[in-house]
């Protein structure tokens, strides 16, 4: 399957509906997030001709490695090499009985029982990368800046797929940018995964207080025109990212006019 340089990170509850319009603009892929299952990638699939689907990821808690493996047989066979199965660990605070995360992700590899190609999995610490770089395509990291982008290349090495989520707003004024990028930030500044990969990455409790420093949110959610926003991208890239999916912010449940303006930016 071909991931590309640029893919589309969108959550399950605004739904398919303009694939074939992204493929137009250039996006090669396109990432279901909200913890989706195999089967609800089906219409993204059918909505677009030869985008590829990935889910962002299925959360492993919420579903058995047969159940996934099964139904992941009968999409590949109905779509071939247009999805990617992405899985991940989810957050503490949303799972009653999380525990063990990395012996978890490792049991759910070996029930899936599927080639490495076929997969890919969240990763932000360096044995969860190890694990994704043994058992999966690679990383898809989350809420993160272009030093942990770093990391994760220098941790998994080359030929490993690295491919963040960053999230953006598309507008020039920054206090309007920096308030829908914090109204989307406050969710994750509250989940501990994330704000202790914050904390590792040279943020103090302080830029995480308060809905988020001005510091902390121009790192995690780039924002400005597609231009200032695309240069930001590349920060990623020279980092060692191989794909970055954009989830534009700002401008409604599907930001038309965001994915245009990014598409000549950044395509």
């Amino acid at each position: 399957m071909e991931l590309g340089r640029i893919g589309v990170w969108r959550s399950k509850r605004h739904g398919a509906g303009d694939l074939k319009q992204l493929e137009a603009l250039g996006y090669t892929a396109f990432w279901i997030g909200g913890s989706p299952s195999v089967e609800e990638a089906r219409p993204y699939l059918e909505d677009g001709d030869a985008i590829t689907v990935a889910t962002g990821i299925l959360n492993v808690w919420q579903h058995t490695p047969q159940d996934v493996a099964a139904a992941h047989e009968q999409l590949v066979a109905d779509f071939p090499d247009r999805f990617l199965l992405g899985i991940g660990i989810g957050h503490p605070e949303a799972t009653s009985d999380y525990k063990r995360p990395l012996k978890t992700m490792r049991e759910f590899f070996d029930g899936l029982d599927l080639p490495k190609e076929q997969l890919v999995a969240a990763a932000l610490g360096p044995k969860m990368l190890d694990l994704a770089a043994e058992r999966s395509l690679g990383t898809h990291p989350y809420f993160i800046t272009p030093e942990h982008t770093k990391f994760a290349r220098e941790r998994v090495g080359e030929g490993v797929l690295v491919a963040p989520e960053v999230a953006v707003v598309v507008d020039p004024d920054p206090e309007t940018a920096r308030a829908h990028a914090r109204d989307y930030a406050q969710l994750y500044l509250g989940l501990q995964n994330y704000t202790n990969n914050l904390l590792n990455f040279g943020f103090t409790e302080q830029d995480i207080a308060d809905g988020g420093s001005d510091r902390l949110i121009d790192a995690v959610i780039p924002n400005g025109s597609a231009e200032q926003i695309a240069e930001q991208l590349r920060a990623h890239f020279e980092a060692g990212a191989d794909h970055i999916c954009v989830q534009p912010l700002g401008h409604g449940p599907q930001p038309a006019r965001d994915y245009e303006e990014l598409a000549k930016a950044l395509l």
